[in-house]
């Protein structure tokens, strides 16, 4: 089974998941222990170390974040009772898309309760309502965002993951005013890497196409204010619809998007996912608001997170420890094996404490079975020594009996 694409996978035989079914860890966090949680299993508690959380900067468990939190439970309840057209619509949320709207220089934002309903029903709208459209997205671009443009039934193209040459030789294919979107994201998540933003925002404007861009694993941790690549490169102003979200760097919950006030009107209008959803609960707004205002105003937390992705990213070419990517603060540990990625990761967290959670297929391509290293801004040096050791050790072990 290929990993989730464009096209409607056929039924496959159970027989051909061996390999690649999925543990989960249950884990106890203790606020002020990050990055160390408890695991809770049959053989009772242990203290582990984590390394693949996409709390990026720790902000989950930041003082000003819970107490933001508890002060909105303490003032307003939980839920909201409604979707936002019905009584769903607190102050948290219409401060927090004034806020998205303001940082990323665009005329609207509107919040969802996850990022991949914000993909999915934005785009699924967009590319359902623009008569003729044609939709190019990028043959890596998130579950989430093949969904919106399946779902829409729009005519799409597939062009070869960051392949800027092959993008254009599917754009110059069509008349120039014929309607276009281009779907793509800024940090891919599973492989690590950066999109070349800047060339494919030179397509659009050659072609006449609108853009999409999903930025929710690079949101809070690029750019002066932390809003993601965009505005690392200075082309904020050359983006149609940004989305990111507060699941990540942000250490909170839900999606977004940002962008011209008439396409944000439709997908509150229009889209079943978000007109017939509650709401997501005040208190959850009110700290995801609290994490994005701490986040730009205070730049030490992404500083000390890439300097801790410096150092281990030093460490494992030091060893000789292949990784998909070494662009980004995602650190992916080319592996190549579903067994023997389940093996690291298991011996890792038995011999070690140390919980790195292997991706197999059909997340990745067989073949591309990795571990997906990520750092955060809570992770010290010692904690980065004892990664190095933990998996120079365990590396030469399986690499050796695999030879064998």
């Amino acid at each position: 089974m290929a990993p989730l694409s464009h096209e409607l996978e056929p039924p496959v035989n159970p027989a051909r998941f061996t390999g690649r079914y999925r543990n989960y860890v249950s884990l106890e966090r203790k606020v002020n222990e990050r990055p160390w949680v408890l695991e809770n299993s049959e053989t009772g508690e242990r203290r582990i170390n984590v390394w693949c959380s996409n709390d990026y900067l720790g902000l989950s468990q930041h003082p000003a974040v819970i107490e933001a939190t508890v002060e909105a439970v303490k003032s307003v309840g939980l839920g909201t009772g409604g979707a936002r057209s019905i009584s769903g619509t607190s102050i948290y949320h219409t401060r927090l898309e004034n806020e998205i709207a303001t940082a990323h220089g665009k005329e609207a934002a509107l919040l969802f309760a996850t990022g991949f309903t914000a993909n999915g029903a934005t785009l699924s709208t967009i590319c359902g309502t623009v008569s003729d459209i044609v939709a190019f997205s990028d043959s890596l671009n998130h579950a989430s965002m093949i969904y919106g443009i399946r779902y829409s039934k729009a005519e799409k193209k597939i062009f070869r993951h960051n392949d800027v040459g092959h993008l254009e030789e599917l754009l110059k294919a069509y008349p120039l005013n014929r309607p276009k979107l281009i779907a793509f994201e800024s940090l891919y998540s599973m492989d690590g890497d950066f999109s070349p933003l800047e060339e494919i925002l030179a397509l659009a404007k050659k072609y006449n196409a609108f853009t999409y861009l999903d930025e929710i694993h690079a949101a809070g941790i690029y750019g002066a204010t932390g809003t993601g690549c965009a505005e690392e490169l200075g082309v904020l102003d050359e983006i149609d619809i940004i989305q990111g979200g507060f699941g990540k760097a942000f250490g909170c919950a839900g999606g977004y998007i940002a962008g011209p006030k008439a396409i944000v009107d439709a997908v509150r209008s229009y889209a079943p996912a978000f007109v017939f959803s509650t709401s997501s609960p005040a208190p959850v707004v009110a700290a995801a608001l609290a994490s994005f205002e701490y986040n730009r105003e205070h730049p030490e937390l992404r500083a000390r997170l890439l300097d801790t992705v410096g150092e281990l990213k030093h460490g494992l070419k030091a060893l000789g420890i292949p990784l998909v990517s070494d662009d980004s603060h995602i650190l992916p540990i080319l592996v190549g094996d579903p067994y023997r990625s389940k093996e690291i990761s298991r011996r890792l967290i038995d011999e070690f404490g140390i919980y790195v959670q292997p991706v197999n297929a059909p997340t990745v391509p067989e073949g591309t079975e990795r571990l997906r290293v990520t750092p955060t801004a809570a992770h010290t040096r010692q904690d980065v020594e004892a990664f190095l050791s933990a998996i120079k050790s365990v590396w030469s072990d399986v690499t050796t009996e695999a030879a064998e």
